[in-house]
C-alpha cells in the first residue's frame, strides 16, 4: 500500500469554494481501468473533472495511480480481480479507505463500494455514494438501513423511482468525455455487443436477432468470471460462426475502433439497467443504439433519431433494418448536448458543494440541516 503524496498546487476555477473531497473507488480494476470497468472509468473521468475545478481530489483504489488526483492511496499494489465477488477484498479496502480519510480530513467523502458507505455512520463529514447497481431487494433493504448517514446519488432518473423512499440527494447522468471518441462512418456494416457476458445482459439475444435480420455481429467483453463463462459456454459460444465472432475483451483503444466501425449497438437488456454507458459511448462515435425499454433506455436513448427504442425481441429486427437511414452525426450531437463530461462533473459539483456548504468544520460534530439532500433542491 502506498501512502498519501504531497499534494500539488492547485489553481481554483469554479464559483465555489474549494473543497477537499475524498473519492473511494472499487478495489477491483485499475482506476482508469484496462478494459472492462464502467465504474472505475466514471471515477476516473470524475476525479479529473474535480481537479480541474480546482479541488484537492485523495483517491482510494487498487492499483497504480492513473488519474489527476494530488493524493493517492492503493489497497492493493494489483486490484484483485480474480476475487471479485468475495467479501474480504471490499472489507478491507473499506477499512483503509476510512483510515486514510481520517487523516485526509475531507469535506465530503464520494464512496462508489458497496462496503464502504457502513464507515459513514460515526463520520463527522457528509458521504455521498452513487448507486451504480440495483437500488431493489436486498440492496435496496442495505441502503435503507443505512438511513441519512449516506447520501444517494442516482445516475438515472428510472432508478431513482424503484425506490423514491431512499435517502437521495439528486440524479447525476454518467457521462464521457465525448472528445477523446472519434465519429466513425460505421462502413464495415456489423452490428456490436459490447458488455459484460451474462444473461441480464442479453448476448444471446443479440445474436439470435442479428442472425434474423442477416446481419453479422461482432462480440466483446468481459469473460473471467465463474458464472460469465458458464453463461458465455452454454448461451453464446453455441451461437457462434456464421457472422458472429467473438473478439475478446475491449480495452479504450479497440472500444472505439469497434463503436466506429459498427452500423449499431444491441443492447437487448433483461433487467431495469439503471444506465448502460456502452451506449452512450456507441453514440459518442455516431452509432445508433437498439435497445429494450428498460432502466435507464428511454431517458438515454432518443428513439427514432439515435436509435430505437423497442418492447422486446421481436421488434429488434424491423429496427435493425432501419439503422441506415439514421443519421451518425444526430447521435454524436445528442451525446455532446446530454450525457458530455463536464455535465457529470458539474452535478456532482453541486451535489458536493451544497452538503458540504451546510455541514459543520470537517470532523466535527453532524450535519446542521439534513434537508439539504431533497433532489429536487440539489442536482437535477
Amino acid at each position: 500500500m502506498t501512502t498519501l503524496e504531497t499534494p500539488r498546487p492547485i489553481t481554483r476555477v469554479n464559483a465555489g469554494r474549494p473543497l477537499r473531497i475524498a473519492v473511494v473507488a472499487p478495489p477491483w480494476f485499475h482506476v482508469p481501468p484496462d478494459g472492462y470497468g464502467g465504474i472505475e472509468t466514471m471515477v476516473a473521468d470524475l476525479v479529473d473533472g474535480m481537479v480541474r475545478r480546482g479541488h484537492e481530489v485523495c483517491l482510494v483504489a487498487a492499483g497504480r495511480p492513473g488519474t489527476a488526483a494530488q493524493s493517492f492511496v492503493a489497497s492493493y499494489e494489483d486490484p484483485p480481480s480474480q476475487r471479485l465477488g468475495e467479501p474480504l477484498p471490499e472489507v478491507l479496502h473499506a477499512a483503509i479507505s476510512s483510515r486514510v480519510l481520517a487523516e485526509f480530513e475531507p469535506d465530503i467523502v464520494h464512496d462508489n463500494t458497496l462496503a464502504g458507505p457502513l464507515m459513514a455512520l460515526g463520520r463527522a463529514v457528509p458521504t455521498v455514494a452513487t448507486t451504480h447497481g440495483p437500488v431493489v431487494a436486498e440492496p435496496g433493504r442495505y441502503l435503507e438501513a443505512l438511513g441519512d448517514s449516506v447520501h444517494l446519488v442516482a445516475i438515472s432518473d428510472a432508478q431513482r423511482r424503484t425506490a423514491p423512499g431512499l435517502n437521495w440527494v439528486g440524479r447525476v447522468h454518467n457521462a464521457v468525455d465525448v472528445g477523446s471518441f472519434p465519429v466513425g462512418t460505421g462502413d464495415d456494416g456489423y452490428l456490436l455487443f459490447l458488455g459484460r457476458f451474462c444473461p441480464e445482459k442479453g448476448a444471446h439475444l443479440a445474436i439470435d436477432a442479428a442472425r434474423a435480420a442477416g446481419w453479422s455481429l461482432v462480440l466483446a467483453g468481459k469473460l473471467n468470471e465463474p458464472p460469465e463463462r458458464a453463461y458465455f459456454d452454454e448461451a453464446v459460444r453455441p451461437r457462434l460462426g456464421a457472422g458472429v465472432t467473438y473478439v475478446g475483451e475491449a480495452d479504450a483503444e479497440m472500444k472505439r475502433e469497434l463503436y466506429g466501425a459498427a452500423a449499431g449497438l444491441l443492447f437487448p437488456i433483461c433487467w431495469e439497467e439503471p444506465f448502460g454507458l456502452v451506449m452512450i459511448e456507441a453514440m459518442a462515435c455516431g452509432t445508433p443504439v437498439i435497445a429494450f425499454r428498460r432502466g435507464s433506455v428511454p431517458e438515454v436513448v432518443e428513439h427514432g433519431v439515435t436509435g430505437f427504442v423497442v418492447d422486446g425481441p421481436d421488434d429488434v429486427v424491423g429496427a435493425i433494418r432501419k439503422v441506415g437511414e439514421l443519421d451518425r452525426a444526430a447521435c454524436r450531437l445528442h451525446v455532446e448536448r446530454n450525457f458530455d463530461l463536464p455535465m457529470m462533473v458539474d452535478g456532482y459539483e453541486r451535489v458536493f458543494q451544497q452538503l458540504a456548504d451546510r455541514w459543520p468544520a470537517p470532523f466535527s460534530s453532524g450535519p446542521q440541516d439534513t434537508a439539504v439532500g431533497h433532489p429536487d433542491r440539489v442536482a437535477g
